[in-house]
């Protein structure tokens, strides 16, 4: 007699009763996949959730070198001074793409590596999700006995009646949502008078699962085509003044790849008033309004209204305020007495009071006459103390109450025809010299609006003709920010779902019972669940307890919709 073994067990204990089975002296050689098995082998890779879970923080990592290193998109000329301070990394760095990160080969690949892996583990799982819901739900198994949820019973109508009961109450809806299903039912007749009812629901938590992950596709489809689409510029506008709708009337402007500049829709807008407010305890700023006129293409001009935080919609685009400042009126003429320089030129505030510096470069001298450059600040209340060291100037107030501009004074080559591109907040003084008094002391210039003063050496003479305000204008257009919001939200409800969506599965039988002139029906019924479910015991008392009001007397509830394969999760 031989004593059975399973096939891959073996006990090292037992002595074997059997001779063993020759074994070959052939080695085993695997079939080469091939090219096509290679393909496969990769695709399955791709596809599969682990990477493109690695694809995605790959993609976050990425995305670092666009916040560490100057984008070329958003600042030439940063990335320009950037690489002559670093002569050695800057170049390198530069080859390989992180001064343009989001536009570079290897991101790009990155990206489009994410996406192809999330389609490609959608569309499979989707099928297979589909098939399951269309499906019944699985039958009830012979023994009850071995699943953590249990529950028995009796009800006084028979097995048929009591199983469409069950269906009724087992495909009611919430009570916040009657008219939705709770589970897939399906009643089947098991023979000599026994039914049994089964019931499922969780394909919700699959549902939730798939729309997350196609709300991710969505957001990366939404994201590039943002990037390919999308516009920005920033421009100063002066009070009084205004620019239009124009590439080439914006300081700063960056664009998408796919961009066109005839998309631009040609609205002019106006700087009429710009109101400021501060707190007279502390300084701080407590609102800032600028009016505003704005002439869309074909329509009378209209008076607007840009806040912080309450942007102006204009063809298209976001208008926000962005910051302000005072762009004082200057007149600079020359030697000969001959205009060099009219208008306004903004200086940025550095401080709560509006201390703000600027740079005023003068090249169009007439002759022989160097180049004009004169760099100070702008103090709207100015406060002068005696120092040691000389009459010290200081603003005390961010309203102009009494404003003046301290000014020294440069001379030379302004480096403006050097092909490279220049800060107008900045002076470049390697060609210029600052110009000294006898003591050599640097000559300091005190301008009050209405003033006029002379340069030194004969240079010619400044006026303060007027201080007016400026506004810094941000204008964006994303055409994709609504699909960005709508795939965020919809990925958010669909992580939800999967999360909490509980995936249950339901079992009753109803037997006849075999006693006395009135027999009752004994229910046995059984729960099982993916996962841990603490519900899963009660929902099922709570099924049987409904059960038990049920009489062969009263009409059987009437299920929803088919007892199969429909309804939802």
């Amino acid at each position: 007699m031989t004593t059975h073994r399973p096939e891959g067990l073996f006990d090292v204990f037992a002595e074997p009763t059997e001779a063993p089975a020759p074994t070959s002296t052939v080695p085993a050689s695997l079939p080469a996949l091939g090219f096509v098995g290679w393909l496969r082998w990769a695709w399955r890779q791709l596809t599969s959730m682990r990477v493109a879970l690695l694809l995605l923080m790959l993609l976050a990592v990425a995305a670092v070198p666009g916040t560490v290193w100057p984008q070329r998109a958003q600042d030439a000329a940063r990335v320009a001074t950037y690489i002559a301070e670093h002569p050695t990394a800057g170049p390198w760095l530069d080859r390989l793409g992180f001064f343009d990160v989001y536009s570079s080969v290897w991101f790009s690949a990155i990206y489009i590596l994410l996406f192809v892996s999330l389609v490609g583990c959608i569309l499979p799982r989707t099928k297979v999700h589909l098939a399951g819901v269309r499906g019944r739900p699985p039958r009830a198994p012979r023994r009850f006995a071995r699943f953590p949820a249990q529950g028995s019973g009796s009800v006084e109508a028979s097995p048929e009646r009591a199983a469409q009961d069950a269906v009724g109450v087992l495909r009611a809806g919430w009570r916040w949502l009657p008219f939705v299903p709770t589970y897939r039912v399906d009643a089947r007749d098991e023979g000599g008078g026994t039914w049994s009812v089964s019931a499922e629901r969780g394909y919700l938590r699959e549902t939730g699962n798939l729309l997350f992950h196609l709300a991710l596709v969505g957001l990366l489809i939404s994201v590039a085509t943002g990037q390919m689409l999308h516009y920005r510029g920033q421009a100063i506008v002066v009070q009084g003044r205004g620019f239009a709708n124009a590439q080439v009337d914006y300081d700063t402007f960056e664009q998408g790849t796919a961009f066109s500049p005839e998309s631009l829709v040609p609205f002019t807008l106006r700087l009429d008033e710009f109101e400021s407010r501060f707190d007279p305890v502390t300084l701080q700023s407590r609102d800032f309004t600028a009016h505003v006129t704005l002439t869309n293409p074909g329509e009378d001009p209209v008076a607007e209204t840009i806040k912080v935080n309450h942007p102006l919609t204009a063809g298209g685009a976001k208008v926000y305020l962005q910051g302000n400042g005072y762009a004082p009126e200057l007149t600079v003429r020359d030697a000969s007495g001959q205009v060099a320089f009219s208008g306004p030129t903004p200086f940025l505030p550095q401080d709560e009071v509006y201390t703000s510096r600027g740079v005023v470069k003068v090249p169009d001298v007439s002759g022989d006459q160097e180049q004009i450059g004169l760099v100070g600040y702008l103090l709207p209340t100015v406060d002068v103390r005696e120092t040691a060291f000389g009459p010290a100037y200081a603003s005390v107030h961010p309203q102009p109450d009494d404003p003046a501009l301290v000014l020294a004074v440069w001379r030379g080559n302004l480096g403006l025809d050097t092909g490279v591109p220049q800060n107008v907040y900045e002076l470049d003084e390697s060609r210029m010299t600052q110009l000294m008094d006898a003591d050599d002391s640097p000559v300091t210039l005190v301008v009050r609006p209405g003033e006029t003063v002379d340069l030194p050496d004969g240079m010619g003479t400044l006026t303060f003709d007027g201080l007016p305000r400026y506004v810094a204008l941000d204008l964006r257009h994303d055409p994709a920010l609504p699909f960005v919001l709508v795939f965020a939200l919809l990925a958010f409800a669909g992580l939800a779902t999967s999360l909490f969506a509980p995936r249950r599965r339901l079992w009753l039988r109803f037997a006849p019972g075999t006693g006395g002139q009135d027999p009752r029906t004994v229910v046995t019924a059984a729960g099982l669940a993916r996962g841990d479910d603490v519900g899963l015991q009660p929902e099922l008392d709570r099924v049987l307890a409904q059960l038990a009001t049920r009489t062969d007397d009263r009409p059987p509830v009437a299920p929803r919709g088919p007892t199969s394969g429909e309804g939802t999760p």
